[in-house]
């Protein structure tokens, strides 16, 4: 198997599908807890207003978002469906990917499932410690970070990630942004990139569907020279492809779409909205997700 050529997600983006800016439906968005920039009852109101009927948050290894908005009346609009949504950034050893990862979305998870939350927790855990060794790092090669690490709220921020660490090196002047942070130092290759520790892809996959959940891979745009590697994560539970995805070209949708026909998966879609690059009104503007979706992930 040829290993795929693969651009980190926090790269410059390539030019967005268009004709969109009437989806109804987003299955794919961060929020603060993790590693986006809005609250979670913000990007709800965004997302609202701008037509969605359909939303799933899907804030890395947690369900923070879902459960706060859920245990709060009155906070998701009555004609806007919140379906809960996880993102699992799964470890591939042995599957030769630039970044060594699979990102494994989740809808529909039973948020009471005490297992999957141990697992969301270890996930968590893993988080944390890659931030502090990036930020340790950092350090190490002369561009220390503690001044604005210590204005971040780690009790919070259960979900650390990389994008947190590159605003820090964006407000010390050591980046102009998130993707040029990613691009010379936290990306993988970079002089402060440390590997990611956690769950493997089959793991997740199990992980989702013991809690109830649909286990959807996201932003593949290799997938149509990965067919082996699809068939074995199908085997082992795999149930959508990420096709609709906001940044990629109507070539690489058709070509995605035609392999989740091709092996039997559900499509879904989503902006993958994070909010360091533009407002959401900016990124639904581009965002072009059959309505159909929404049936195929109930």
């Amino acid at each position: 198997m040829d290993p795929p050529r693969r651009k980190s997600r926090h790269a410059a983006e390539p030019s967005p599908i268009a004709g969109g800016g009437t989806s109804i439906v987003d299955l794919h968005t961060h929020t603060t807890r993790s590693d986006g920039v809005l609250e979670p009852i913000v990007l709800v109101r965004d997302v609202a207003a701008l037509g969605v009927r359909q939303l799933a948050i899907t804030d890395h290894d947690s369900l923070a978002a879902y459960r706060e908005l859920s245990a709060s009346p009155g906070s998701v609009p009555s004609d806007l469906e919140l379906i809960p949504g996880v993102e699992i950034n799964a470890i591939s050893r042995d599957i030769p990917l630039l970044d060594g990862e699979l990102h494994i979305l989740g809808f529909g998870m039973d948020p009471a499932d005490e297992a999957f939350e141990a697992a969301l927790a270890a996930q968590r855990a893993s988080r944390r410690r890659r931030f502090e060794r990036t930020v340790a790092r950092l350090a190490e090669v002369g561009m220390p970070i503690d001044a604005q690490v210590a204005d971040i709220d780690l009790a919070r921020d259960d979900a650390l990630g990389r994008p947190t660490i590159a605003r820090a090196l964006i407000a010390a002047g050591q980046a102009t942004s998130v993707e040029d942070a990613f691009r010379r130092l936290i990306g993988w290759g970079g002089p402060a990139y440390v590997p990611r520790e956690g769950l493997g892809p089959v793991a997740a996959i199990e992980a989702i569907t013991a809690a109830g959940g649909l286990p959807v891979l996201a932003h593949f745009s290799e997938a149509p020279g990965q067919l082996g590697l699809l068939r074995e994560l199908r085997d082992a539970g795999l149930r959508g492809l990420e096709v609709y995805y906001r940044t990629f070209s109507p070539d690489t949708v058709a070509l995605v779409a035609d392999v989740a026909k091709r092996l039997a998966f559900i499509a879904t879609g989503g902006s993958d909205y994070h909010g360091d690059l533009m407002t959401y009104a900016e990124a639904h503007a581009t965002l072009n997700v059959p309505p159909s979706v929404a049936e195929a992930t109930r």
